[in-house]
């Protein structure tokens, strides 16, 4: 896949918008999604941050591999950072997300200092759910939600129990992807527009992904003896299992590329990881290969 370059001008807003606030709160909540805990972390967000106290929030928890994800949380706490596994949707793992600000709130009082409510920042990619959290953490729903890239439009001031202030803003992309597998992970997850991608080929990709490190689910899944020798053999191995037949019995890879995005995403061929954390905390960031 080609490099992406995708930065609409309201994103450039979005990095402005970061930095004005940035002074105004205690702690930033960076939202990330558990199947790409690499590609899905913005670098420009933490170059804003700085020094920040800051919160990773595996969401999606639901759809990602279980011990996977487990092992990405101890590896942000031992780089300093708070971590904790969440399911927006459901709600699983918010209880522990407000015990850690309400911490973090009573360690800010014990210094003493201006008395003013504790403040939050909700930062991240787009479609990793940071709505929906929000939406969890008020009790209501603040912030809007969508299942495409992009919904949240502008800067809200939202309130939480036990006086916190949230501030949420539009998820951020990056200028431009240098290592053309971000940009892959992010389109596999739905944080880039269908509509600028090759679905049939970033389909073959994420199912030659799926054959290698996850064959039992996808075999399973679509009712396969074997895994082909190329992505593109399983592929249409698959496609004839669905139906995804033209005319002439020739092989829609439009649709079947489509289909296998569409319940990778929804988590119908099981809990997928596509980036793992690596055993030795020195060492280099996966590319999710």
């Amino acid at each position: 896949m080609e490099k992406i370059n995708w930065y609409p001008g309201h994103m450039k807003k979005t990095r402005e918008l970061i930095r004005e606030n940035l002074k105004m709160v205690d702690v930033a909540v960076e939202v990330i999604d558990a199947r790409i805990p690499v590609s899905s972390r913005n670098p420009l967000i933490g170059e804003l941050l700085g020094d920040k106290p800051r919160i990773v929030a595996l969401n999606k928890r639901d759809l990602a591999d279980g011990e996977a994800s487990l092992r990405w949380a101890e590896r942000f706490r031992s780089e300093g950072a708070g971590a904790v596994l969440l399911n927006s949707n459901s709600g699983e793992g918010v209880k522990d997300l407000f015990r850690m600000l309400s911490e973090m709130d009573r360690q800010r009082q014990s210094r003493g200092g201006v008395k003013r409510p504790f403040r939050l920042m909700i930062v991240g990619v787009p479609n990793v759910g940071k709505s929906s959290l929000i939406n969890r953490m008020s009790g209501r729903k603040s912030a809007q939600t969508g299942d495409r890239p992009g919904v949240t439009k502008g800067k809200q001031w939202i309130k939480l129990s036990g006086g916190m202030q949230l501030l949420d803003t539009p998820g951020i992309l990056w200028p431009k992807f240098e290592d053309p597998k971000v940009g892959r992970n992010l389109a596999f997850c739905g944080s880039i527009k269908d509509e600028i991608m090759d679905i049939p080929t970033l389909g073959m990709e994420l199912i030659g992904y799926l054959g290698r490190q996850y064959p039992e689910l996808l075999m399973e899944r679509y009712r396969l003896e074997e895994i082909g020798e190329t992505p593109l053999e399983t592929m249409e191995a698959m496609a004839r299992k669905r139906g995804c037949i033209l005319p002439g019995k020739r092989i829609d890879y439009e649709r079947i590329g489509r289909l296998v995005l569409d319940e990778f995403r929804a988590g119908k061929i099981g809990r997928i990881t596509l980036e793992m954390a690596p055993e030795d905390p020195d060492a280099a960031a996966p590319e999710g290969e």
